[in-house]
C-alpha cells in the first residue's frame, strides 16, 4: 500500500536519507511536499527526482528562482514561512519533521493539528513547546514518533502498555571529538574540529552540539516530553562506540537496549514506515569486529552545557526553550567566527540568568520567549566580541 508523505528539511543530513529511502522503495511512498531553507537547487532536483506535488523554500526571495527550475514538471511550489507552514499542512500521512533549530516549530504544528504521523527529527520543537505540542498531539490524535536515533532506540525497546514497569531511561552519549580532552586544550579548537564527529556524519549545529554535550541535553529534555517517566528517571552514559543507541532499565533489573550500526537510515525508516520495518542499506552489525564496548559517566565539569541543560529540564516552564535559543546564537557565533568554543556555554549560561522563565501554555508564549532569549544571548555575544 502506498502511503503519503511530506518531508520537511528535505536537503539536510536526515531529509536527504529520508530521500534515499524513498528511491530504495518505489510504490511504498508517494511524496506530497518537500522544504527546504535556501538550498533551491538541492530542493528542485529532489522533487523532480521523487515526483514531489509541492515544493516550499522558507527564503522568500527564492520562490521566484524555484518556480523557474520546476517549470513544466507540474510541481508547485511557494515560499517564505508561511509557504513551509502550507506544506506541513497538506494532505500526507506522515509528516517527517527534519527542519533545524526553532524554526520548525510552526510548521511541525501544522502537521501535529491535523493529526499526521509525524517523524521528529526537530528535537527543538519539544525542547521548546513540549508540554504545547504534546497537548495537541492527543487532542488531534497525532502520532510522534521520533528519529533521533537515542530517542528512536527508546521508543523500540519502552513498555508503551505499562510505563510503571519502567526504573530508568538512559540515553547514551558518544561524547564527541574532545570526549578526551581537558578544558584548556578545548579553548582554541576551530569549528572543523568540532564538526569531526568520531561516528555520525551529521550537520555543522548538531555536530557541534555533539562537541559540547548540548546535543545531549537537548535530549534528555526530549526524552522528558516523549516518555512518561520522571526527570528523575532519565540519564545518561557517555558510550564512545554508538552501538547501544539508549536503554531502559526496569523495576526488576533488566535493560533493554537498542542496537545497530550509526546509520541514521535505521530510525529514520522505522518512523516512515512504522508500525512495520522496511529493509535498509545499513551495514549489519559485526559483533567480533567490534568487539568492545566501553561506557564512562559524563564529565559535567569538563561539559557545562550538559548541566545547563539538566538544570533547565529540571526548572521546567519556558527555561528549556531559553536554553535553546542562547544555544543557538552561541552556536551561531561560533561558526562565524564571532565567539570561541568555550563561549558557547558562558553565553548560555549568562542568557539563562538574564531571561526570567515561567509557565507557558501557547505558542504564542513560546514564540515571544524565544525571541527574547535570542535578543539576550545576541547581547552577550556583542559584550564578549567587545
Amino acid at each position: 500500500m502506498t502511503r503519503s508523505l511530506t518531508i520537511l528539511g528535505a536537503t539536510g543530513s536526515v531529509g536527504s536519507q529520508a530521500l534515499d529511502l524513498v528511491a530504495r522503495n518505489p510504490g511504498r511512498w508517494q511524496v506530497e511536499a518537500l522544504t527546504a531553507g535556501s538550498d533551491i537547487a538541492g530542493l528542485a532536483r529532489a522533487a523532480i527526482t521523487c515526483g514531489a506535488r509541492f515544493a516550499a523554500v522558507a527564503d522568500p526571495a527564492l520562490g521566484g528562482a524555484l518556480k523557474d527550475l520546476l517549470a513544466g514538471t507540474g510541481i508547485a511550489s511557494a515560499a517564505g514561512p508561511d509557504a513551509v507552514i502550507e506544506a506541513a499542512a497538506r494532505d500526507a500521512e506522515i509528516v517527517i519533521t527534519a527542519i533545524m533549530g526553532a524554526v520548525g516549530l510552526a510548521p511541525t504544528m501544522a502537521a501535529v493539528r491535523r493529526g499526521a504521523q509525524i517523524g521528529i527529527a526537530n528535537k527543538e520543537t519539544l525542547v521548546c513547546a513540549g508540554p504545547v505540542v504534546i497537548a495537541a498531539a492527543k487532542a488531534h490524535g497525532a502520532t510522534l514518533l521520533p528519529v533521533d536515533s537515542e530517542h528512536n532506540a527508546i521508543f523500540q525497546v519502552f513498555p508503551h502498555h505499562d510505563p510503571a514497569q519502567v526504573e530508568r531511561v538512559i540515553l547514551t552519549a558518544s561524547g564527541g571529538p574532545f570526549r578526551s580532552h581537558n578544558r584548556e586544550a578545548m579553548r582554541g579548537v576551530t569549528v572543523a574540529q568540532a564538526c569531526k564527529h568520531p561516528t555520525w556524519s551529521m550537520g555543522a549545529k548538531i555536530s557541534i552540539d555533539s562537541a559540547t554535550l548540548m546535543n545531549k541535553g537537548l535530549e534528555l529534555i526530549e526524552a522528558a516530553h516523549l516518555f512518561p517517566v520522571d526527570v528523575g528517571q532519565l540519564d545518561v552514559i557517555v558510550h564512545p562506540q554508538s552501538v547501544i543507541h539508549s536503554m531502559v532499565e526496569y523495576v526488576d533489573g533488566s535493560v533493554l537496549a537498542q542496537l545497530g550500526s550509526p546509520d541514521m537510515r535505521i530510525p529514520i525508516a522505522f518512523a516512515m514506515g512504522w508500525p512495520d520495518r522496511i529493509a535498509t542499506p545499513a551495514a549489519r552489525l559485526d559483533f567480533a569486529a567490534v568487539a568492545n564496548l566501553t561506557f564512562e559517566a559524563p564529565d559535567l565539569a569538563r561539559f557545562p552545557c550538559l548541566a545547563l541543560a539538566w538544570d533547565a529540564m529540571r526548572a521546567g516552564g519556558s527555561a528549556p526553550c531559553i536554553l535553546n535559543a542562547a544555544n543557538e546564537i552561541a552556536v551561531a557565533a561560533f561558526i562565524n567566527g564571532q565567539a570561541g568554543f568555550l563561549d558557547i556555554d558562558a553565553i548560555v549560561a549568562e542568557t539563562l540568568n538574564m531571561v526570567a522563565s515561567g509557565a507557558v501554555t501557547t505558542l504564542d508564549e513560546v514564540v515571544a520567549i524565544d525571541a527574547a532569549a535570542r535578543a539576550a544571548a545576541r547581547a552577550c555575544v556583542a559584550r564578549r566580541a567587545a
